[in-house]
């Protein structure tokens, strides 16, 4: 099982298998991590891509099937995503990128660059300290604020954030991953800025998604056909005097994948399912220009009140609110 940051592979996290383009100039993949920059010409293929059959619908909260897929005319719910549009202006996107633009971006792993403001993590070892921590940003105070708006986040303390730079020209990207959950707690949220990208979800566990057929408002007509099935169980006010009742469908959790839309300035909240049941990544063909990612994280209930580590978690809190940091 792969955890990680909501967009950030930990260094620790790497994988010795072979098959990695291994580090190039200005290039900070390990392992089977690749980029533009250490692939080279000999590389024979990209890493896999993934193709989402399904896109997440904000206003219904239903995960839709793709048009030309197989999953056309099917539905399920897919709870545990926020996503509220313009969560920030023009203006404010553009002096929150120039202000990270006077500190230095490092390499990270998949063609990426970032700038961390948090406490010293190893996540193997479960081990934590506050190291050169000095807090979250003076410019995050404002957006920290604004969250207050939003009801899913309620009593949200952000303790760590992570800034990220992808770019067309590295090829970045960041492999299906979940979060850490002995730190990191239920909410995991994420300001994009510069440009659109996909969040591309997806699931391991063998089980299965019962999948509904859509109504159309428009014509009256459910979808897929045949989706339909007679049942005498008790009569309908139709003409005909015939019953129907919707026949569902299951498919295997596994053959599932779904995209989330994410627009330019929109924050998006993920928790519950879509935090703990489905993996998520951001594919290089969903970097078309430049794209900032900005993720905030809360603390576990391990590091909240009445955990087992509260005093260490508060320590970080008070150093992490004081808007006074610069990148570890």
């Amino acid at each position: 099982m792969m955890m990680a940051g909501m967009e950030e592979e930990e260094e620790e996290e790497e994988e010795a298998a072979g098959g990695g383009g291994g580090e190039g100039p200005g290039c900070g993949c390990k392992g089977i991590r690749s980029c533009l920059l250490c692939e080279g010409p000999a590389q024979a293929a990209p890493p896999p891509q993934g193709e989402d059959n399904f896109t997440y619908c904000p206003a219904t909260g239903l995960a839709k099937g793709n048009e030309h897929s197989e999953f056309a005319g099917w539905a399920f719910p897919f709870p545990g995503v926020f996503l509220t549009e313009e969560f920030v202006s023009e203006e404010e996107e553009a002096e929150m990128v120039e202000l990270m633009d006077r500190d230095e971006w490092k390499p990270s792993q998949s063609g990426r660059k970032k700038q961390d403001y948090g406490p010293k993590v190893n996540f193997k070892k479960q081990r934590l300290k506050a190291g050169s921590f000095t807090g979250l940003p003076s410019f995050s105070k404002k957006i920290v604020t604004q969250m207050k708006a939003c009801s899913v986040l309620g009593g949200f303390l952000p303790v760590e954030q992570c800034n990220l730079d992808y770019r067309p020209e590295r090829g970045s990207a960041i492999d299906p991953h979940f979060d850490d959950w002995w730190l990191w707690g239920e909410r995991l949220v994420s300001l994009n800025l510069l440009s659109n990208t996909v969040l591309s979800m997806s699931c391991d566990l063998e089980d299965s998604i019962q999948l509904f057929p859509t109504f159309s408002k428009e014509n009256r007509e459910l979808s897929p056909p045949g989706s339909l099935t007679e049942t005498s169980a008790c009569r309908s006010s139709d003409k005909q005097g015939t019953d129907y009742v919707l026949s569902p469908r299951l498919v295997p959790s596994k053959e599932v994948t779904v995209a989330i839309h994410l627009p330019r300035r929109s924050l998006v909240v993920l928790h519950g399912d879509a935090r703990y049941r489905w993996k998520h990544a951001i594919y290089r063909k969903h970097i078309e220009r430049r794209r900032v990612c900005v993720t905030f994280r809360e603390l576990s209930a391990e590091f909240s009140a009445g955990g087992r580590h509260e005093e260490l978690g508060k320590e970080l809190l008070e150093i992490a609110l004081s808007f006074q940091g610069t990148p570890v």
